[in-house]
Formats: structure tokens, C-alpha cells, sequence
């Protein structure tokens, strides 16, 4: 057994949330159905939303307890990534700033998830 490359988020809609991850990311779901979308981002991360009401069995966790982070190699590129997110309508948590362990932003989903770019401090606190 292996560790997948994978994260799954329970959605209220999994149409409305992969239209909100086509636009926001740029590339359309490769599987997508009345219940379930996934993505397949660059380096083959997956991401699936699967809608709330089929979770078997039952999820109790805290919508927006956990983030998907995504990297970035400069601060310039952090803030075009802020910039362009926020153009698309994203809700933006927490403005491009400087942190412990490097230079983030963090917006949301329409469902609450958690979504953080940030570009790793090369000596993080």
C-alpha cells in the first residue's frame, strides 16, 4: 500500500464547485457527474468533490478544518495568483502576506475549504 495522491471535499453541489475550480484553475474536471467531480492538477494531484448527502458513512469533520496548499516559486507569483483569484471571484481569506514559514494567501471555496498559495520562506521560523 501506498499513500494516494488525492484529496476528497464533501460539497453541496459538485457542479457548482467544479465550475468554480474550472474557472478559478484554469482546466476542466476529467470525471464529472450529478454526484461527484474530479480534477487532475499538473504533477497528478487529485482532487474529487463528492456531494455531502452520499458520504457513506456519514462524515461529522469541520468544513474548512484543513487547506490544499499550492506552491508557488516567488513572492510575484503568490500575488499573481492573488490577483488573478480575486479577479474570478474567489473569497479571499486572508490577503498576500508574510508569515513564518514563507509569503500566503488564503481564499475559500464556495463550500468553505480551505485553499492556501504560498511560496516556502527558505528559513522558516
Amino acid at each position: 500500500m501506498q499513500p494516494s495522491n488525492f484529496v476528497l471535499f464533501y460539497v453541496k453541489s459538485p457542479n457548482a464547485s467544479a465550475a468554480f475550480y474550472e474557472k478559478l484553475l484554469g482546466y476542466k474536471p476529467v470525471e464529472q457527474s450529478p454526484g461527484f467531480a474530479m480534477f487532475v492538477m499538473p504533477g497528478g494531484f487529485k482532487l474529487g468533490l463528492w456531494i455531502d448527502t452520499a458520504i457513506d458513512p456519514p462524515a461529522n469533520g469541520r468544513i474548512g478544518g484543513a487547506e490544499i496548499m499550492f506552491d508557488c516559486d516567488t513572492d510575484a507569483e503568490v500575488d499573481a495568483a492573488h490577483a488573478d483569484w480575486t479577479a474570478k471571484g474567489a473569497e479571499i481569506l486572508q490577503k498576500p502576506t508574510l508569515m513564518d514559514f514563507g509569503y500566503t494567501f488564503t481564499a475559500a471555496d464556495p463550500d468553505g475549504h480551505r485553499l492556501r498559495v504560498y511560496r516556502r520562506a527558505e528559513n522558516p521560523v
